[in-house]
């Protein structure tokens, strides 16, 4: 029935268009083009331009730049469901003025998509560079996420390679420790030389598991950061060094008052690594000397921990803190090439670094960079 023939249709519809007019509220109808249909005197003064003006003219037209590519999303989006969204009007002055955009479908008695509804609610204008910020907020949660889901994987291969790589490797250990001990009369030289180099390799290999899982652990750890007492945690690693490998003549020498900010079981296995490489360094040395010292340096502690041991070739210094690289060969007590990869992935977490020098039979310097305990203020 067409509004001709019933006036009370007629007025409502009157009434609906002279209350959109009178709205407080900035109101207006977009066509499906993004184009203002109608626009009520509320939105216009949002808009800063007569509503003549803005009638016609494209929805983004009237919107920060930054704000442009999210409205033209929500536009295409409210044709399914309403969208809400922040934006800033640019008057032609070039300020800018805040408003929330609430973009419902209209849809006539056959259900068919007419225009959109918009609905526009003063707010703080957006500063500039909102969007990035959004946007760099966005990929910080993905970011987050995605170092939680590396976090798991790692948790996941630690378990797997403590359980799974074990079992088959006790089996080789424990098997040719059998055949040894039951046949090893009845065997050549070679025969025993073969097995003695499998159970010795078998060793190497569960030496190995056990530092790729001190290095995953050192990754994955928990940093509760508090002062710590730098020479306690040094003699607490000489004790255990001292205990296994009773035999050595050693003399470590640490400067009294080193103090760092950090996770004491993060740097007591720092100092461990460090200690324990100067121990196996110095086997040819008729004393194991190693001196630890440091400075701070403005809001850093600079850690040195020298020893007189073989050295190094500075040539290849690169390659020192990385996993399975080795400086030196096995006659010269290599090890797996973790250790000091350990160094410095706690380093690293601390907002550290590490570093070193050396000459060839004169020994090395390690230097390692940690937040120092920071200062009260209060004089001494």
């Amino acid at each position: 029935m067409s509004s001709a023939h019933n006036p009370t249709a007629s007025t409502g519809d009157d009434l609906f268009a002279l209350a959109m007019a009178s709205s407080a509220g900035g109101m207006a109808i977009v066509d499906l083009d993004g184009r203002w249909l109608e626009v009520n005197r509320a939105l216009a003064r949002l808009a800063g331009r007569p509503a003549t003006q803005l009638v016609g003219e494209p929805i983004v037209s009237t919107l920060a730049a930054r704000d442009i590519e999210a409205l033209r999303n929500a536009l295409a989006a409210a044709r399914e469901s309403a969208q809400s969204l922040p934006v800033a009007f640019v008057h032609d002055g070039g300020g800018e003025v805040g408003a929330r955009l609430d973009i419902a479908p209209v849809r006539g008695d056959d259900g068919q998509l007419r225009a959109l509804v918009v609905q526009a609610t003063p707010s703080a204008a957006r500063p500039a560079g909102a969007t990035e910020i959004d946007a760099i907020t966005r990929r910080l949660a993905e970011s987050e996420a995605a170092v939680a889901s590396l976090n798991r994987l790692q948790a996941s291969f630690a378990h797997g390679v403590s359980h799974d790589l074990r079992a088959p490797l006790r089996a080789i250990d424990s098997f040719s420790a059998l055949l040894a001990a039951d046949r090893g009369g009845g065997l050549d030289a070679s025969a025993r030389d073969y097995i003695e180099r499998i159970r010795a390799a078998s060793g190497r290999m569960g030496t190995l598991i056990d530092a790729l899982l001190e290095l995953s652990r050192a990754m994955r750890a928990e940093l509760r950061p508090a002062p710590v007492d730098l020479g306690l945690l040094a003699d607490w690693a000489y004790a255990e060094l001292a205990d296994s490998d009773p035999g050595r003549d050693a003399h470590i020498e640490v400067q009294p008052g080193l103090q760092a900010q950090g996770d004491e079981r993060l740097l007591r296995q720092l100092l461990g690594q460090l200690l324990h490489n100067a121990w196996k360094f110095s086997r040819d040395r008729d004393q194991v000397r190693v001196r630890i010292d440091g400075e701070r340096q403005g809001d850093r502690i600079v850690l040195r921990v020298r020893d007189e041991g073989c050295g190094f070739d500075m040539r290849y210094a690169d390659k020192l803190f990385e996993p399975f690289q080795r400086l030196h060969g096995l006659e010269q007590a290599a090890g797996n090439g973790i250790g000091l990869a350990i160094v410095r992935c706690i380093a690293e977490r601390h907002g550290g670094r590490v570093w070193a020098h050396a000459e060839p039979d004169a020994g090395s310097t390690f230097f390692v960079e940690l937040p120092a305990v920071p200062d009260t203020g209060n004089p001494p």
